[in-house]
């Protein structure tokens, strides 16, 4: 099982989007764990939990490059979800992507 973690600000809006993917991944099959942290707790996160992909917010994406630093050496995959997927909150687009990005 593929473990996604979703980034934003205050871990609070993309709440709708995790149960949205979730929902998505249910309908397809697809054995998949998705939760949403804040910017802030990912170090925290990464070190009780492996993670193999983490998906930014449009809001964190400015933190892009310390947080690719971040995950030297991790094997985490890091992309960052795409901002009209993530305004509409579709967590069927944003769930492909994050399969796409694990290989599943």
């Amino acid at each position: 099982m593929k473990t996604v973690m979703l980034v934003c600000a205050a871990g609070m809006s993309t709440s709708l989007l995790v149960t949205k993917m979730r929902r998505a991944a249910q309908a397809k099959g697809v054995d998949i764990t998705i939760f949403a942290v804040s910017a802030t707790e990912i170090d925290d996160v990464l070190e009780t939990k492996k993670v193999d992909a983490l998906l930014l917010g449009p809001q964190v994406k400015f933190r892009r490059e310390e947080i690719e630093a971040r995950l030297q050496g991790e094997n985490i995959l890091l992309d960052e979800i795409n901002i009209q997927h993530y305004g509409m909150m579709d967590g069927e687009k944003v769930l492909t992507q994050a399969l796409r990005l694990v290989g599943s």
